[in-house]
């Protein structure tokens, strides 16, 4: 069995080279994939299920395409598309998950996250985290029209930008107490997340890793999963059009 796992590829109008990028990686590299798993933040910003821009509605079809030829796909909400739901599902044939799940590969038991719960020294972060993750203070905003959820986005997007460039990277990146309770928690040997794009394969204790996804921007990143281990692959954007 082939594994194969993606995250922070932050889609959006003004990278067309991404879509692309993506495209391609699902018509070639995904093509014979048993799994595909996307770790959160497949796109830039996603407000509602009811709400697909054009130039992103291919991505749609692709992985609708790739369901259909009989590989999974399984989807984990990241922190910036938490609205994704069951209609996106039906209409890629992906599966939605938890914020947490262990599934078994080569390494051993496997705990996938996106990653920016274990950000726990960014109070601030995980204060707005719990509200956009409240299932009511959702509903509200989806109930909203497109026009105020599409300046509501772009708020965010804009608030984020202030958040991040006035806080160390060390506030923002994974609490290693974080990590080994996650991991101890769910008796795991290895730990798969992304969100904050330092990809890199750090040995723990005890014989367990935890290997970071890469954001898709200059480079594209993969972890491609099967009985031999893991390898943490990096390929060039330009290169995938």
């Amino acid at each position: 069995m082939r594994i194969l796992f993606i995250s922070d590829l932050h889609l959006y109008s003004g990278r067309p080279d991404l879509t692309r990028a993506l495209l391609h990686f699902l018509a070639t590299t995904a093509k014979d994939c048993d799994q595909l798993y996307i770790l959160g933040d497949l796109f830039e910003a996603w407000i509602g299920d009811d709400y697909i821009p054009d130039d992103l509605q291919p991505v749609i079809d692709a992985l609708k395409t790739l369901t259909d030829s009989g590989c999974q796909i399984f989807f984990q909400h990241g922190n910036r598309d938490f609205l994704i739901g069951e209609r996106f599902a039906q209409l890629t044939g992906a599966q939605l998950l938890q914020d947490a799940v262990v599934i078994p590969l080569a390494s051993g038991p496997t705990l996938l996250m996106h990653g920016d719960q274990l950000c726990t020294d960014d109070h601030e972060y995980q204060a707005l985290r719990q509200q956009l993750r409240d299932p009511q203070w959702q509903q509200a905003v989806l109930a909203k029209p497109v026009e105020e959820r599409l300046a509501l986005a772009k708020q965010l997007r804009m608030a984020s930008k202030s958040h991040t460039a006035n806080k160390s990277t060390e506030i923002m990146d994974v609490n290693s107490q974080a990590v080994e309770q996650a991991m101890a928690d769910n008796d795991c040997q290895l730990l798969i997340h992304g969100h904050t794009h330092r990809p890199a394969v750090h040995r723990l204790s005890d014989g367990k890793q935890r290997i970071v996804l890469g954001d898709w921007d200059k480079s594209g990143w993969y972890l491609d999963a099967s009985e031999q281990g893991e390898q943490l692959i990096e390929f060039s954007i330009q290169a995938s059009q």
